[in-house]
């Protein structure tokens, strides 16, 4: 459990928990127990595929904060930008072109940061407060 989230999470960790305390104790503990812990530890699917599918739920969803996590995660976890793309790509004839739209300024976003030095590589906190 806590190896998945400090994979995808990375020196987001403290931050991600530490928002997720503020919103509820009981939320937090549902989410690193239940999500990370049981459904995220399953066996079955590679780290880079559960945040590939996550990617597109959160996208279907509309919750661009934590779309960006995943993003972020899916990276994390060894996906390339190009599977981000294909993957965000091949949602459209299921979410339709609006939802994948915002998924692309998401992931643009995102990319701006790492190309600026500012993601994953623990340089820098990314994102708005409200981000997952």
């Amino acid at each position: 459990m806590t190896h998945t989230r400090d994979t995808l999470w990375g020196d987001q960790k403290e931050r991600i928990e530490a928002r997720l305390e503020g919103l509820d104790p009981d939320l937090k503990t549902y989410i690193l127990e239940f999500a990370y812990g049981e459904i995220y530890a399953r066996g079955g699917l590679e780290l880079k595929f559960k945040e590939l599918l996550a990617v597109v739920m959160l996208m279907s969803l509309g919750a661009s904060g934590e779309l960006k996590t995943h993003l972020r995660g899916a990276l994390r976890a060894g996906a390339t930008e190009l599977e981000l793309r294909e993957t965000l790509l091949f949602a459209i004839p299921y979410l339709g072109f609006p939802r994948v739209v915002g998924g692309f300024a998401v992931l643009k976003e995102l990319l701006e940061e790492k190309a600026k030095g500012n993601v994953l590589d623990g340089t820098a906190s990314i994102g708005p407060v409200h981000e997952l």
